[in-house]
């Protein structure tokens, strides 16, 4: 389990305007949080994200990604998080498959979020499909990235209630407010080492006043 009081150096992955980056970045301002984000990454240039990390006097990194080689992108995107000593990576609407070895690399160390209460709805146009479905709960869902596309053990989920006649627009800032509060929970277990991996199971320590 993680030691008290150490604060675990993370880095955030992002291709685009970083929203759940955002919502990181002010969680680990707050007093005692075990958590500081050393490093934003991002595969793409004109990631809005960037622009918004840097203000707040975060190191940020662009590693083109368009027209390379996955392991040579993943390799570049490895070095990268070990020279600003990153402990922990966050995906934030990292828009980009990584490859097994890599995920193997950070195996229980690496965290996604999915805009659904996984195993429901994997992959994209999440909202749409479940719309059309006629599903009446929906949510999100902070996993363990493994290298299968969301497939890997989840740690929290958040539920959200499908309204009648909800455009998916409507419901992604829905399912969003949540995700901005679910994703620093996450992020919050796994740096205070409470978090253990049984097969496809995530087991949470919690402080026995808890109970």
């Amino acid at each position: 389990m993680g030691q008290a009081g150490a604060s675990k150096p993370v880095g955030i992955l992002i291709s685009g305007r970083g929203s759940n980056m955002a919502a990181l970045i002010e969680a680990t301002k707050q007093p005692g949080y075990p958590a500081h984000i050393t490093v934003v990454i991002s595969n793409r240039a004109d990631a809005e994200g960037l622009s918004l990390a840097q203000a707040h006097g975060i190191a940020t990194l662009v590693i083109p990604s368009k027209g390379k080689d996955r392991a040579a992108f993943d390799a570049e995107l490895d070095a990268a998080l070990k020279r600003h000593g990153v402990e922990i990576v966050c995906l934030a609407g990292f828009m980009r498959l990584l490859t097994p070895g890599f995920v193997e690399g950070w195996h229980g160390r690496m965290i996604n979020i999915h805009p659904s209460l996984l195993p429901a709805f994997k992959g994209t146009r999440v909202h749409e499909r479940v719309i059309e479905s006629g599903t009446r709960i929906t949510g999100c869902s902070v996993h363990f990235v493994v290298p299968e596309m969301d497939e890997g053990p989840v740690i929290l989920q958040a539920e959200v209630p499908v309204p009648d006649g909800v455009t998916p627009e409507q419901l992604a800032d829905l399912v969003l407010a949540e995700e901005h509060k679910l994703y620093p929970q996450a992020l919050k277990l796994l740096a205070e080492g409470k978090l253990r991996v049984d097969g496809n199971c995530v087991l949470i320590e919690y402080e026995s006043e808890h109970y």
